[in-house]
Order: C-alpha cells, then sequence, then structure tokens
C-alpha cells in the first residue's frame, strides 16, 4: 500500500519535507512549534478574493475575482485607496486622481477607473446594476460616434471641414474614456441623492402640516425622526458638493485624472525613444548588448544615448503638455461644473426643507408659549378669586369666635354682613382687574 501511495503521489519538494520536519521537532522549552495554528488555511484567509465587474472600453462586461495585492499591482494603487472602496466600512464621498487610474467612492458607485477598464465592486444594489447597464449603453453608442469620428478626421485630411471644424465646436460625447465612466459615476450619485432628497420632501410637508394643526406627541417623534434623516442625507450632500468643488478648484487633480493622455504620452515617448535608438544604431553601428558596464562610470557612447532620449522625450512631452493640457482641464472642467449644479440644486432643496422645518419649530413653539400664556393668565385669574374668597373666611372667622356682641340681638344683622363682606369683594376683585390692564398683564 506505501509503494501503490509513493506512485500515485507526485513528489514533495525538499523544502516542504524540511519545514515538515522542522516543525514538528520540538523545542527548547518542550512544546511543539505552530500548535493550535491552521497552517492551510493561513493562505486561503489571506488572499481576500473579492468579486469585481469589469468593463472596458468597448462596453462588454465580465465578472473576475481579483484578490487586493493583485488589484494594488494592476491599478497601482496603494492600500490606503483601496480601503475607502471596501463595503464593511463606511467612508465619505471621495473622488481621487492617481497615476494611472482613478478612484471613485460616491454613495453605492464604489470602482476604479483606468484608461481602459472600469473595475466596480460587485453588488446586488440595483444602483450599482443600472451603473453598470448605463455605462455599457454609453460606451456602445460612443463606439458608433467614434466610427464616424473617424471618417471625419479622413475627410478632414483630404481638405474637407466638418461641421464641427467649421463652428468650433466639438461634440461633448467623444470624451475620453475615464470621463464617461466618470460622468455616469456622477450622474448615478447625483440622481440616488435627489431621489432620497425627493422622498423626504414627500414625506415632510404633510407631516409638518399635520404637526402645525395637531400637536401631539406623536407627530412631534415622527418630526424628530425626519429631522435626523435630513440632517444625514444633507451631510452626504455636502461631502458631494465639496469633493467636486475641490476638483474644480485644483487644475493640478484635474490634470491628473487625464489617463487617456498620460498612457498616450507614454506610449508616445517609448516610440520616441525606440526611434532616437535606432537612429543611433544606424550611425554609430549596431549596439553591443554583450559588454559588461562598469558600475561606477558609464562611457561616453551610452551617455550620448541617454541624452538623445531624454531630448527626444522631453521635446515630445513638452509638446503634447501644452496642446492638450489646457483643453482636458476645460472638458473635466465644464463636466464637473454641470454635476456640481445638479448636487447644489439637491442641497439647496435640502436647505429650504430645513428652513420650513425651523420655521414649524418656530410656530410650534410661538404656539406653545401662547398657550402658556393664557394659562398663567387664567392661573392668575384664579388666585385673585381665590383671594376674594378668603375674605368671607375670614370674616366667618371673625363671627364665629366665642363672644356676644349686640349684633346678634338683630334678626337682619346676618344679611347686612353678607352684603356688606360681598360688595367689600367685588371692588377688590375689580381693582385687581384695574390693575392687570393698567399693567398690561392680560388682554382685558
Amino acid at each position: 500500500m506505501a509503494d501503490l501511495k509513493e506512485r500515485l503521489l507526485p513528489p514533495r519538494p525538499a523544502s516542504a519535507i524540511n519545514l515538515r520536519d522542522s516543525s514538528y521537532r520540538p523545542s527548547a522549552s518542550g512544546r511543539l512549534p505552530f500548535q493550535g495554528v491552521d497552517v492551510s488555511g493561513l493562505k486561503k484567509r489571506g488572499q481576500g478574493l473579492r468579486s469585481w465587474i469589469r468593463v472596458d472600453t468597448s462596453g462588454n462586461s465580465q465578472v473576475i475575482e481579483v484578490d487586493k495585492f493583485t488589484m494594488m499591482r494592476r491599478c497601482d494603487l496603494p492600500a490606503r485607496d483601496l480601503r475607502l472602496l471596501d463595503p464593511l466600512f463606511v467612508y465619505p464621498s471621495t473622488i481621487l486622481g492617481r497615476e494611472k487610474a482613478i478612484v471613485v467612492n460616491l454613495e453605492q458607485i464604489r470602482c476604479i477607473i483606468t484608461a481602459d477598464e472600469v473595475l466596480l465592486l460587485n453588488s446586488l444594489d440595483s444602483y450599482v446594476l443600472q451603473y453598470v447597464v448605463e455605462l455599457q449603453r454609453r460606451l456602445q453608442a460612443a463606439g458608433v460616434g467614434e466610427v464616424w469620428q473617424s471618417e471625419d478626421q479622413e475627410l478632414n485630411r483630404r481638405g474637407y471641414r466638418s461641421f464641427d471644424n467649421m463652428y468650433g465646436n466639438t461634440s461633448p460625447d467623444y470624451l475620453p474614456f475615464e470621463f464617461r465612466a466618470l460622468e455616469v459615476a456622477l450622474e448615478a450619485a447625483c440622481t440616488f441623492l435627489d431621489s432620497q432628497a425627493a422622498e423626504l420632501e414627500i414625506e415632510a410637508y404633510p407631516l409638518l402640516d399635520e404637526l402645525t394643526s395637531k400637536i401631539s406627541t406623536l407627530n412631534l417623534e415622527r418630526v424628530r425622526r425626519l429631522k435626523s434623516r435630513l440632517v444625514a442625507l444633507t451631510r452626504r450632500v455636502q461631502k458631494v458638493r465639496d469633493e467636486i468643488e475641490q476638483l474644480m478648484d485644483d487644475d493640478g487633480d484635474m490634470a491628473e485624472m487625464y489617463l487617456t493622455e498620460k498612457k498616450r504620452r507614454m506610449e508616445s515617448s517609448s516610440f520616441y525613444g525606440d526611434q532616437s535608438l535606432m537612429g543611433y544604431r544606424s550611425n554609430d553601428g549596431p549596439l553591443s548588448f554583450s559588454a559588461p558596464v562598469s558600475p561606477v562610470s558609464s562611457p561616453p557612447d551610452s551617455r550620448k544615448l541617454d541624452k538623445c532620449l531624454s531630448i527626444s522625450r522631453s521635446r515630445h512631452e513638452s509638446v503634447r503638455s501644452s496642446e492638450s493640457a489646457t483643453n482636458s482641464i476645460e472638458e473635466l472642467e465644464m463636466l464637473l461644473e454641470a454635476y456640481f449644479v445638479v448636487i447644489d440644486s439637491t442641497l439647496n432643496k435640502l436647505t429650504s426643507l430645513k428652513e420650513y422645518i425651523d420655521d414649524t419649530e418656530d410656530f410650534i413653539n410661538i404656539q406653545l408659549d401662547n398657550v402658556r400664556n393664557q394659562l398663567i393668565q387664567f392661573e392668575l385669574l384664579l388666585t385673585t378669586a381665590t383671594f376674594v374668597v378668603a375674605i368671607f373666611g375670614v370674616v366667618a372667622g371673625i363671627f364665629g369666635m366665642n363672644f356676644e356682641i349686640p349684633m346678634f340681638d338683630y334678626p337682619g344683622a346676618f344679611k347686612w354682613v353678607l352684603l356688606i363682606t360681598g360688595v367689600c369683594g367685588l371692588i377688590i376683585f375689580s381693582a385687581f382687574l384695574w390693575f392687570f390692564k393698567y399693567r398690561r398683564l392680560m388682554p382685558l
């Protein structure tokens, strides 16, 4: 049985045998190393595979599973940028422009945009699926427009003038790929926040009107919950607005987000470098790569080659940057400005709703103060009446003492006492009312 097992199973490497032998060798303390540790499951837990939706420039989508470190190498991103896309953490809305990618975290849309693809975290959220469908639709529609654009460029080379060149306009549909993906993400985030604000408005105004007509504990609790939701939504909308405004104010960040242009520059610089290298070879003969290179000093031929490559690369980059830097910033600035207006309108809508809630609270406080003042006035009248009635008690207490006076011998004396006491009470009560009116303590 042991011989059959050895023939069927592949041989183990020597490193694995040595590792097993060393791991089961007891230490100086008498305990086995790695005791209680599942070494076989460490690799599986450390991989951290996640499902991503990949959409290329043609609008084709597919679901891939990539771990964190592979994604970092693929998009040239640090680990802190990928943490912004982690669904387990709640981060504010952020748009970051990096060397080879744009990291977008806008509400439910968490994606990485490169010059060739969009990597979106796979989710069952309807807004994520709508983003993928809308991006595919626009990319496929833009593919038809690019065919017409290529034919238009061919006509321009032949001497014909197009309508765009005739009037000095360029169609906004021919934006770079990363701008199209960013536009769909901004549109999805702005639409989601605006729909949330609209739902909140539909729920808020009838509830506030009901509260003004009937102040109750249930209505006050519902308004309190509504105000909490309004504050949270306003904070999210304000963060998206601040992020767009910050990008619009910084030209360097906007230029950093032009990924297609940077990729084109790198390809052109490598192309010009290859041409310079070929020209150097044709002038000075073929290069010999077998000769050793000294780490201390380079030969004159290599210095001449490096200088030639750097000059050609700098010339090409300066020409391309001067032509496209201004246009690229203007295109992105116009794109951001359009959605800045949309998100600012949503923020104004929430601000108006908050002001309406504050006005309703002020109105309720005024009503409560009015009721409180009426209660105070009623209490003041009741206290005055109690004081007048107390006079009868004082008279009854005086005449109820155990002593004899001649007034007790007259049969009508009781009536006169009641009459005089009542008239004095009315005079005193009228005097109090006149004093309240004179002091404007109550409207009489």
